[in-house]
């Protein structure tokens, strides 16, 4: 039985020899999509038996087995090649083309089909360095792509006419029919008439008119659809080809021809958002990226990724849109996770794209912001976690059964074992009683010994990403917390605020960036000030402090603006005292010195002592009602 030749391709393509040969060969993985073991098809104890993912090829250096992934199945298996293809197509979700005139006329015109889209493509390029596509050339251009980017990802211009490329295709002698089935010409309805907004009766015309032309390659760089970016204000912005024999988007990376290569080579792809973020990296130097085709990555493109490196990264912007379709594209791959892998997770800076930000700040500032990058299990434990408060049992039980759920949707046993450890380990020290300080006069977080002053612990980081409800709360973060869920009462206490002298860091960064955006904004609420300042670079700041301060109900969103206002007030009442202790006590007790050291003055002694006596009990009095803050009327936290 014959098999059309890009069926054939097609199937090579979408089955993994690596996975298909370590189903029966314990593989050792030698460098980039290379990997060697001992061969199947002879008796050896040294490995002379490799496999290659990028040249889609296993071969033996001791017994000379060679061949492709077919001829791995049929060699191991003793099939024949029919049996073979049928076995791994059924695998790949592919249905075998049967020997049938309706099959032979199926693929004829599929391959016309092909030969219909690469001449629109040749068009399209033609157009864009012609008169009718020079504010094409102008836009891309201004968005300072070089004229060989343009050639190299063949980018065109569909002109502003109805029957443009339609008289082309009449002319290269391409029946409509085709062309509509390609998806380059549309059809109207017979019942729409000369009247209708086609103006044009039930006559074809072209899909894309007036629009920057993307082709959409295969595997091979040949083209297979089109995205068309408009130039005007109208809509839709980008319009993509529709569905057809030869394209199913989900199955499809723009710019994977260009990509696969280096992605190999470095185990490394990058999935960004569009067209242009794949073409302005490429050019800076950057050439192992791709982007889904305007839909949230699918299970088909996740393994697609697999076959280039372990684990991909995925670019968002850090806004909640990025946060979301982040939050999509873990969904989708978590229940695929095997051993080795898995995704990554980059964040955009506010306000930017890959396309900007290459463009702002070159190779080198995109590269900076990927090695931030989180992985999926982060993502997962933020997903699960969001803003849910977990001051009750009920509360934390329920984060435990949802975040036990998601590990449980994960396929793979090893993998999801593992996860269970991490998030098992997450959750101790998210949870882990608070041990309480021994008493100390002058000692905690305000004293400490020697009456010196201790830094807090830092928040963000590791502190943001696994919980840190068991480290000691400050008064500089109940103070924060508490403005950023009452952003009203900035502006009321703004100056009382300012006066706090916070110790310098993270906390101090974010105190200033809370003042300002109020005063630039004061009519945000929580929600929304809380976003700008995730998009000023404080999300992992506040995800601590979210974490830490959670049992305190009058710093919680939730709580009533009265209740709000009097926690913040004590809290930096008792601040300002004791910050204002210090010196105080300081001060008495070498006065105190002084006198002991002159006893012919008893007067003097007697006075220095009881001055150092009362600044001593101010501050053990405002120590222990530090201590007892979280006890307080409104703060929900029992011993």
């Amino acid at each position: 039985m014959a098999f059309p030749p890009r069926f054939l391709e097609d199937l090579r393509g979408r089955v993994s020899i690596m996975d298909v040969v370590g189903r029966r060969v314990r593989l050792t993985r030698k460098g980039r999509g290379e990997a060697t073991g001992l061969c199947p098809f002879h008796n050896e104890k040294t490995p002379s038996f490799t496999v290659s993912e990028d040249k889609g090829f296993f071969h033996c250096f001791g017994c000379g087995a060679h061949g492709d992934v077919i001829g791995f199945v049929m060699r191991s298996e003793g099939l024949e090649f029919p049996q073979a293809v049928e076995k791994l197509a059924g695998e790949a979700g592919m249905q075998v083309p049967r020997e049938t005139p309706e099959e032979r006329e199926r693929l004829e015109r599929q391959a016309t089909l092909g030969g219909a889209v690469e001449f629109a493509a040749k068009y399209f390029e033609q157009q864009l360095r012609a008169s009718a596509g020079k504010a094409g050339l102008e836009y891309l251009k201004r968005r300072g792509l070089s004229d060989d980017t343009m050639r190299r990802f063949r980018l065109g211009f569909a002109p502003d006419s109805r029957h443009g490329l339609k008289a082309a295709l009449e002319k290269a002698g391409i029946p409509e029919a085709i062309a509509i089935e390609a998806g380059l010409l549309i059809k109207p309805p017979k019942d729409e008439g000369p009247s209708s907004r086609t103006g044009d009766g039930s006559h074809a015309y072209d899909r894309f008119r007036g629009r920057v032309m993307f082709p959409i390659l295969d595997r091979r760089g040949q083209a297979i659809a089109f995205g068309g970016r408009i130039l005007d204000q109208g809509e839709p912005k980008y319009l993509n080809s529709p569905e057809t024999p030869l394209f199913h988007k989900g199955r499809v990376l723009y710019g994977l021809s260009h990509a696969q290569k280096t992605a190999r080579e470095t185990n490394e792809i990058i999935v960004v958002e569009g067209y242009m973020d794949v073409i302005a990296l490429a050019q800076a130097g950057i050439s192992n990226a791709v982007a889904p085709l305007g839909t949230a990555l699918t299970e088909e493109q996740i393994a697609l990724l697999w076959r280039m490196a372990q684990e991909p990264i995925l670019c968002f912007d850090g806004d909640n849109a990025g946060q979301r379709a982040a939050a999509r594209a873990a969904d989708r791959a978590i229940p695929l996770l095997k051993p080795g892998l898995s995704l990554r997770f980059a964040w955009m800076p506010a306000g930017e794209d890959p396309d900007s930000l290459v463009r702002a700040k070159g190779a080198a500032g995109f590269r900076e912001e990927l090695a931030r990058m989180e992985p999926l299990v982060e993502v997962l434990w933020r997903q699960v976690l969001a803003d849910r408060p977990l001051d009750t049992p009920e509360r934390r039980a329920g984060f435990r059964r949802d975040l036990a759920e998601a590990v449980g949707r994960i396929v793979d046993k090893s993998v999801a074992d593992a996860y269970r450890q991490e998030t098992h380990r997450r959750l101790d020290d998210l949870f882990r009683p608070q041990p309480k300080p021994a008493f100390q006069p002058m000692g905690g977080q305000f004293g400490g010994q020697k009456g010196r002053w201790q830094p807090p612990m830092p928040v963000g980081g590791e502190a943001a990403r696994r919980g840190t409800a068991s480290i000691q709360r400050t008064p500089y973060e109940l103070i924060l917390i508490t403005l950023v869920n009452h952003p009203d009462l900035i502006s009321r206490h703004c100056e009382m605020v300012g006066e706090v002298e916070f110790p310098r860091g993270d906390l101090d960064s974010l105190k200033g960036a809370i003042i300002d955006l109020a005063a630039g904004q004061p009519h945000l609420d929580s929600k929304g000030f809380r976003n700008h300042l995730n998009d000023l670079g404080f999300a992992a700041t506040l995800e601590a402090l979210i974490a830490r301060t959670g049992p305190v109900k009058f710093t919680l969103p939730s709580a009533d603006i009265i209740s709000a206002e009097e926690g913040l007030l004590h809290v930096i009442g008792l601040l300002r005292e004791k910050l204002s202790v210090k010196p105080e006590v300081a001060a008495t007790a070498q006065a105190l010195e002084s006198a002991m050291s002159n006893p012919g003055n008893p007067t003097a002694e007697t006075t220095a002592l009881s001055r150092f006596e009362a600044a001593r009990q101010m501050a053990l009095d405002g120590e222990s009602q530090r201590r007892d803050l979280d006890r307080a009327p409104g703060s929900g936290v029992e011993d």
